[in-house]
């Protein structure tokens, strides 16, 4: 065994050195191509090389290339510019543990793929967010990502790229505690990096392999394969895994009782941490080494601790203070694109609206000018009468068809303004209780102020401090309540963008306790003699799921409102000792969210329930309900693969609940 790690280190440390003067002159390269080239795709293309030569050892300088690439890329509308460079930056992110960062970047470059059809990007993608759920222990959703990017490699032949989604579905099998699953893949995968190249999976491949020998206790193959690992990833300058399989390999001598061989790997896994610029690395590797010197220098273990507390300091989120700065920057430049897209997407619907309505005026002159030449050409012919005739009852089918288009179209935008009515309402009552508190303490530092001028031609300092900390505090409470009303404003205004079709994480909780909060209010602001029970049970451990939120808000704010209007019909029945109650929960089953809203009105009578989710059909007074709100939120749940079903008792209420699926 010692004679393999000394043969093994006259190999090694030169290749080491080599390694990284090579990603040096790269880089300088790189930089040299970028001070000299026009602005144009090769500049991107090199930006978007630095980013993937910094990615593992300085995040300051791989967010700062990334996001001057996707600058430059939109500039010049390079969209394969565009959909590397957040992809890169996605990388660079995950790799600096900020992973909820680096999904939404990376979920950002697959739409662009998906646009443009960049097939190998999607895949690419794919592999990404397997690797951030994993490093999120969200197994199944990680699997499933890694799964399908060897699926489309391998439907597009392309093996070299499906070799490292095998090896990161053996890793993900390994953390999940399935040695015989990782063992498969991990062997499939080193069979084809070795058939088709794949170099950069090899470390990393190795180590899982040499994990797996010493689980099972195996430790001369544990060895071997770590060995293998080091040898691959010095060859290309992986420090960020070489640091690893020099620890693992310390933590296996130290086992074994050799002290030596375990303090010069762990020396060596130290020497590559700090190569690799990750603090995390460091201060793993740094603390282990503390440990063997606790009992024989105790000065060199509090160095190494010292060490360890440096480095645990400067991970703060993904470096220092100038990634933050850079991730700022791309947060307001992304809004300023976005408002930009959203704006230039209006004005092409305006334009694309001018252009139908004047080809459909066009049309329509053309239509009744032929018309009434064939009538003038074949007006005594029999047989173009009866033609005629047919087509005169087209026309009249067609016309009849179009009212009852646009009638429906009216009733759709009848229902969209009743619920906007009730949203404003609520909203008008969240935001009159900050706005009351700002008029109040306002009238009081205005007397106040009064006050004060009038002590301080008196010359009574001591009122004049007390008085002027009031309207301090005054001021202070004005404060709070102003940023209250503005984030009620803020918040409405998200609600009251127009869908754009795009699905987004959305808060399912807060986006149901919202819709009920807001419809109580819009129907106290209506009827202040209103009055029910609201009960809410949220299933904490949703989290985000992926919809429209403006579409499904609308349809928990119709059930909402529907329910309320049960049970205040009921109220005004005169039973006695009826308590109105209104109950919305939430809760995750079986891949899918569902949602519930739940009243203790009338329910709903046997004869109609299959008419309910019919467009026009209501039991409410004429006047009182066009009959598409359920119809609507049917189509918008299918819309969003999910289900729409009602449970009902007559006289003791009933149960719409909406389910989701999770992953969509």
């Amino acid at each position: 065994m010692k004679k393999l790690a000394v043969l093994f280190l006259l190999w090694a440390f030169p290749h080491q050195g080599f390694t990284q003067d090579f990603q040096q002159v790269s880089i300088d390269s790189l930089k040299k191509d970028l001070s000299i080239s026009k602005v144009d795709t090769s500049n991107v293309l090199s930006m978007v090389e630095l980013v993937d030569q910094y990615k593992y050892s300085n995040a300051d300088s791989a967010l700062f290339y990334a996001q001057r690439a996707l600058t430059l890329s939109r500039k010049i509308q390079f969209h394969e510019g565009e959909f590397r460079s957040l992809f890169m930056m996605g990388f660079a992110l995950s790799i600096a543990s900020n992973h909820s960062r680096a999904l939404e970047v990376e979920l950002k470059a697959l739409r662009i793929a998906e646009k443009y059809n960049y097939t190998i990007g999607k895949g690419e993608v794919y592999n990404r967010l397997g690797v951030i759920y994993r490093e999120t222990k969200d197994f199944p959703r990680a699997l499933f990502y890694f799964k399908q990017s060897k699926q489309l490699f391998d439907s597009l032949h392309n093996y070299y790229m499906a070799v490292t989604s095998e090896a990161h579905i053996g890793r993900t099998y390994y953390v999940m505690n399935r040695p015989d699953s990782a063992f498969y893949y991990c062997l499939m995968a080193d069979k084809n990096i070795k058939r088709y190249g794949s170099e950069d999976m090899s470390c990393p491949n190795f180590i899982i392999l040499a994990r797996l020998q010493s689980g099972k206790e195996n430790v001369q193959a544990a060895l071997n394969y770590y060995q293998q690992s080091l040898l691959a990833g010095y060859s290309i300058g992986q420090y960020i895994f070489t640091y690893k399989a020099n620890l693992e390999i310390a933590e296996i001598y130290q086992k074994e009782g050799q002290g030596d061989s375990c303090i010069h790997y762990a020396q060596r896994a130290l020497a590559d941490a700090q190569k690799s610029s990750i603090g995390r690395s460091i201060a793993d590797v740094s603390l282990f080494l503390s440990s063997l010197y606790e009992k024989s220098n105790l000065g060199l273990a509090l160095q190494y601790q010292k060490m360890a507390l440096e480095a645990i300091q400067k991970m703060n989120n993904f470096g220092n203070l100038n990634a933050i700065q850079n991730l700022s920057a791309f947060d307001e430049e992304e809004r300023q694109y976005e408002q930009a897209t959203t704006r230039a997407a209006y004005n092409n619907r305006i334009r694309q609206y001018a252009l139908l309505a004047g080809l459909a005026v066009f049309l329509l002159i053309g239509f009744f000018l032929y018309r009434n030449n064939r009538q003038k050409q074949h007006a005594n012919a029999l047989l173009l009468r009866q033609k005629e005739e047919i087509h005169a009852q087209k026309l009249k089918a067609e016309n009849t068809l179009l009212n009852l288009k646009a009638t429906q179209s009216q009733l759709i935008q009848s229902e969209k303004m009743a619920s906007l009515g009730e949203l404003t309402a609520g909203i008008a009552h969240e935001i009159q209780n900050p706005l009351n508190f700002v008029n109040n303490f306002s009238e009081v530092n205005s007397e106040l102020i009064s006050e004060l001028v009038d002590e301080v031609d008196k010359g009574n300092t001591a009122e004049v401090k007390l008085i002027a900390a009031d309207i301090k505090e005054n001021s202070e409470k004005i404060n709070h309540h102003g940023k209250r009303a503005d984030a009620i404003v803020k918040g409405m205004l998200q609600h009251s963008r127009s869908s754009s079709g795009q699905k987004e994480p959305t808060d399912i909780n807060a986006l149901c306790d919202e819709y009920l909060r807001l419809s109580y209010h819009g129907l106290r602001a209506k009827d202040k003699s209103f009055n029910a029970t609201m009960k809410t049970n949220f299933d904490e451990t949703i989290g985000n799921i992926n919809i429209i939120p403006q579409d499904i808000g609308r349809v928990v704010l119709n059930l909402i409102a529907n329910a309320f209007y049960v049970v205040d019909e009921k109220k005004k029945s005169g039973i006695e000792n009826y308590e109105p109650t209104i109950s919305i929960s939430t809760k995750k089953i079986n891949g899918k969210v569902e949602i519930k809203v739940a009243d203790n009105g009338n329910g709903i009578p046997p004869k109609v329930l299959d008419k309910i989710f019919q467009p026009f059909f209501t039991t409410k007074p004429t006047g009182q309900g066009t009959g598409l709100g359920l119809s609507l939120s049917y189509d918008i749940v299918k819309t969003h693969g999910g289900e729409l079903k009602v449970e009902t008792k007559e006289g003791e209420g009933s149960i719409f609940i909406i389910q989701l699926p999770v992953i969509n």
